[in-house]
């Protein structure tokens, strides 16, 4: 199989997703929420591009979740945050969720005829699941509004790692990301705590987040976008 890194939906428009897998990546942390929320009972998670959409699917009884710059929501239930999502009350519902990077790349990515969750939370889970794969692979990192960042890069890179020995690495893109887990990956709370995102969000006072999010192997899950919604 052949493996590949998008850095930012901006660069999508680069790359024929209607023949691949797709792993969207949203490290904090929409693809963390989704896994952590899908892990321990969420029935399903429906990620929408705008606040409207979800709305509008809180009204049909949906539980509302998202952000907006990294902060919840006035008028949803849920913000952002995988303890959010791990509540117990939420067992067996379906969640609405609207973000400002992880849904939009969601959105983007539904024309692949396989589209997964990745975190690393289920680091081990999604390296399994790409080795039995027959398709090329696309990993997606949601980045930040368009631009670059450090922990979605990361996590591409520690997918690269667990793969290097089935897949050909099919550009640069790739080879930066792999080689990036390999000089930062024995300690990835350490990095991913001083990545630009991760100050940002510390303006909210949710460490705790941030360092649950770099936790690896916490669930083995792959959640499975299928009819607009996410399950497993």
């Amino acid at each position: 199989m052949n493996i590949d890194v998008c850095y930012t939906p901006e660069l999508i428009h680069q790359f024929d997703v209607t023949d691949k897998t797709v792993v969207v990546i949203d490290i904090l942390r929409a693809t963390s929420c989704m896994v952590a929320g899908l892990g321990t009972g969420v029935a399903s998670i429906t990620p929408v591009a705008t606040v409207e959409e979800c709305e509008a699917l809180g009204a049909q009884g949906y539980v509302m979740a998202g952000e907006r710059n990294g902060q919840k929501l006035p008028q949803f239930q849920l913000g952002n945050s995988p303890f959010d999502y791990m509540e117990k009350g939420l067992k067996g519902k379906k969640v609405a969720t609207t973000t400002t990077n992880g849904t939009r790349a969601l959105d983007l990515s539904k024309e692949a005829p396989e589209v997964i969750i990745g975190a690393f939370l289920n680091l081990k889970a999604v390296v399994n699941h790409l080795s039995k794969t027959k398709r090329d692979i696309l990993l997606f990192c949601a980045g930040w509004k368009g631009k670059y960042n450090l922990e979605d890069s990361l996590f591409a890179g520690a997918v690269l790692d667990g793969l290097k020995k089935q897949a050909e690495f099919d550009s640069d893109a790739a080879t930066a990301a792999f080689y990036l887990f390999q000089s930062m990956g024995k300690d990835p709370y350490y990095f991913i705590s001083r990545s630009n995102h991760a100050k940002r969000l510390t303006k909210f006072g949710i460490m705790k987040d941030i360092e649950y999010c770099s936790r690896c192997n916490e669930f083995d899950v792959v959640p499975k976008l299928k009819n607009g919604e996410l399950v497993v």
